[in-house]
C-alpha cells in the first residue's frame, strides 16, 4: 500500500489531465491540499476520473481559496468518508464519526474551523498478517499564520488542537490513524533551510504543538531547546514529549539535511533548494514501526511550489464493494440527476463569513453612477414624450403602425457632429465659387513661395471632377467629401517630421519607462526591480536587488546581499 500527499497550489497543477497526472504519482491514495475550487466551480473531469474514486472539501467562504481532495484507487476504496473535522458537515450515513472531546470549542469556532475547506477523512479496510484492520486517513490543509492578521494565528492553533482531539479520538477508538498534508509549520531546525535567521526557533506556538503531537523518540540528535513547553496553552497532550503519532520521513530519515517540500515562487528559491519541509505524513506510533516501510519526498517533481511526500506499508487494501455518500460520483450534478436550483446555492454561515461593508463614494457618485446606466443622459426626454402617462385620462391612444425606418450603420452611432454648416446650397455655391477664384489666380501666377502654397492648400478645398453648379444633382458621397474637405484642415506636409519628433519627446518625457538596473557589487549582472507590497510607509516604493534566486549565504551562486532604493522622478 502506498500513500501520497502533495500541496498543487491549484487544481490546473493537473492541467496535462487529471488521470495521467494520477497515474505518475503511483500511489493508491492520493491526498492534495489547496485545490482553490468550490463546488460550483468543480467540472466533471476533475471530480471523476477512470479507475479513481474522489472527495472533496470546499471552501464555504471564498471562491478559489483552500479545499483539499482525497483520490482513491478503485482497489483503494474506502469504507466511510467525511467533510471537515468537527462533524457538522456530515449528512449522511458513510461518515467516520467519533469527534472526542468539542467541549472546549463554542459552536461558532466549530463551523468557522470548518467552513474554509481544510480537511477530508476517509476510513479504510487493510489486511495485516491475516488480521483484518482499519485505517483511517485525515488529509489536511492547516491555515498558515499571517504575521499581517493576529486573529489567523489564533485560528491556526485551534485549527491543530482540533485535529489533535480528532485524531486521538479515532486512535483511541481502535483504528490505526495516518494525518496527512500541509502542517504549514517546519518541525526542527533541520526542517528549515537558514533557522539561524529566526529568532527564538522553538518557542513558536506551532512547533511547541507539534513536539506534543509527535512521539519525542531519538529520531535526530538535537539539543532539548526544542522541547514542549509545559504551559503552553496549546499542547494537548503532557509535557514529556509523548505525542501518539510519528513523523514518518524522520522515522527513516532521522539525520538528513536539506530534505524541503515547500520553497518561494518569488525569489526562485528552488533552484538553490533554500526551503522548508511543512508536509507530513504522520502515523501512529504502532503503525509506522509495524507496517510502514519506508517514507520519502519528491523534490524533483515540478508543477507546484510543494512536492509531493509518499510512504508505503506492507499491509495490503481491501476494498470496499461501494463507495460512502461522500463521494463525488454521487453528486447530483454528475449522477445525471435533475437539480433544483437552490441545490447549486450553497447555505454559509452569515455570521463569520459576512463581508466588510463596502464604503460609497463620496458625494453620491456611485448612486448617480447606477443611475446613468440604468437611464442613459438624454433618454428620460423621449420617453416621456411617448410613454402613455402623458395622455389625457380616461383616452386612449391608437396604435398606428408607422412605416419601418431603414436601419442605419452602427458607425453613424459614432461619426462626429458637424456644427455651424451652413446649408446643401449655400455651401456649394460658396464652395464653387473659391474654386474658380483660385483657379483663375493660378492661372495667372506662374510660381508661388511654398509657404503660400501650403496656406491654400490647407485652406482652399481640391476638386478633382468636373462638378455640376446645380448643388441638387451632388450625390451624397462626392457632398461629404467636399464638406470634409472645406472643414478639416489638412496637415502641411514640411511640419510632419517635427511634430512628430516633439511628439515623441514629449511623450518620453511623460511615460518614461523603469531605470536602467545598476550591477549588484557581487556578480556584477543587472539587478532585478521589485515593488514593495507589504503594507506601510514603505509600500508602492520600488527597489533593486539582485537577479539571482534566494539562497543560504554561503551559497555562492544564490543572491548576494545588494539593495538599492529607486529615487524618485527617476
Amino acid at each position: 500500500m502506498k500513500i501520497l500527499t502533495w500541496n498543487i497550489n491549484g487544481i490546473r497543477t493537473f492541467r496535462g489531465g487529471i488521470k495521467k497526472a494520477l497515474e505518475s504519482l503511483d500511489a493508491d491514495i492520493i491526498c492534495v491540499q489547496e485545490t482553490k475550487v468550490t463546488r460550483d466551480l468543480l467540472d466533471e473531469r476533475t471530480a471523476i476520473v477512470d479507475g479513481y474514486n474522489s472527495y472533496f472539501s470546499f471552501s464555504r467562504g471564498r471562491s478559489g481559496y483552500s479545499g483539499v481532495a482525497t483520490y482513491c484507487k478503485d482497489s483503494a476504496t474506502p469504507f466511510a468518508a467525511e467533510e471537515g473535522l468537527t462533524g457538522l458537515l456530515t449528512s449522511h450515513d458513510g461518515a467516520v464519526r467519533c469527534y472526542g472531546d468539542q467541549t472546549e470549542f463554542c459552536s461558532e469556532e466549530l463551523q468557522l474551523l470548518d467552513n474554509e475547506g481544510r480537511a477530508v477523512i476517509t476510513q479504510h479496510k487493510v489486511m495485516c498478517q491475516g488480521k483484518e484492520q482499519t485505517i483511517t486517513v485525515i488529509n489536511v490543509y492547516c491555515p498558515r499564520a499571517d504575521p499581517e492578521k493576529p486573529e489567523r494565528k489564533q485560528f491556526k492553533l485551534q485549527f491543530y488542537k482540533l485535529l489533535q482531539c480528532r485524531a486521538e479520538a479515532l486512535l483511541k477508538d481502535g483504528s490505526h490513524v495516518i494525518v496527512l498534508g500541509d502542517v504549514n509549520t517546519s518541525h526542527r531546525q533541520i526542517d528549515h533551510c537558514d533557522p539561524s535567521d529566526i529568532e527564538d526557533f522553538g518557542e513558536n506556538p506551532g512547533r511547541k504543538w507539534l513536539n506534543g503531537f509527535l512521539h519525542g523518540g531519538s529520531q535526530e540528535e538535537e539539543s532539548t531547546e526544542d522541547e514542549p513547553d509545559e504551559d503552553s496553552q496549546v499542547t494537548l497532550t503532557d509535557s514529556n514529549n509523548t505525542g501518539k503519532f510519528l513523523d514518518t520521513f524522520r522515522y527513516f530519515h532521522p539525520t538528513r539535511t536539506s530534505a524541503f517540500t515547500c520553497w518561494s515562487t518569488l525569489t526562485g528559491a528552488r533552484q538553490t533548494n533554500y526551503g522548508t519541509r511543512i508536509d507530513y505524513i504522520f502515523a501512529d506510533c504502532q503503525l509506522t514501526k509495524e507496517q510502514f516501510v519506508d517514507a520519502d519526498i519528491m523534490p524533483e517533481m515540478e508543477g507546484s511550489d510543494h512536492c509531493p511526500v509518499w510512504g508505503k506499508l506492507s499491509s495490503s487494501l481491501v476494498p470496499s464493494s461501494k463507495p460512502p455518500p461522500l463521494c463525488t460520483r454521487y453528486l447530483p450534478e454528475f449522477a445525471g440527476k435533475q437539480q433544483k436550483l437552490s441545490r447549486f446555492l450553497v447555505k454559509v454561515d452569515q455570521k463569520p463569513v459576512q463581508s466588510e461593508p463596502r464604503e460609497a463614494l463620496p458625494g453620491s457618485q456611485e448612486e448617480d453612477e447606477r443611475r446613468e446606466n440604468l437611464i442613459p443622459v438624454g433618454a428620460g426626454k423621449k420617453r416621456l414624450l411617448t410613454s402613455d402617462a402623458a395622455l389625457p385620462k380616461g383616452k386612449k391612444a391608437k396604435t398606428v403602425k408607422a412605416s419601418p425606418k431603414p436601419q442605419g450603420s452602427l458607425l453613424n452611432f459614432f461619426k462626429p457632429k458637424l456644427t455651424n454648416v451652413p446649408s446643401t446650397e449655400a455651401f456649394s455655391e460658396k464652395a464653387f465659387s473659391q474654386c474658380e477664384v483660385t483657379s483663375s489666380q493660378n492661372s495667372q501666377k506662374s510660381s508661388t513661395a511654398s509657404e503660400e502654397e501650403s496656406s491654400v492648400t490647407s485652406t482652399v478645398p481640391e476638386v478633382t471632377e468636373p462638378v455640376s453648379s446645380d448643388s441638387t444633382k451632388l450625390s451624397t458621397t462626392e457632398e461629404e467629401q467636399v464638406k470634409r474637405k472645406q472643414w478639416t484642415p489638412q496637415p502641411s506636409g514640411g511640419n510632419t517630421d517635427s511634430k512628430k519628433g516633439a511628439s515623441s519627446v514629449f511623450w518620453k518625457s511623460v511615460l518614461h519607462g523603469p531605470p536602467p538596473p545598476p550591477p549588484c557589487k557581487v556578480h556584477k549582472e543587472p539587478c532585478v526591480l521589485r515593488t514593495v507590497k507589504k503594507e506601510g510607509p514603505n509600500m508602492g516604493k520600488q527597489f533593486f536587488v539582485c537577479c539571482r534566486p534566494q539562497g543560504h549565504t554561503s551559497n555562492p551562486e544564490a543572491r548576494c546581499n545588494f539593495f538599492m532604493w529607486v529615487e524618485k522622478g527617476k
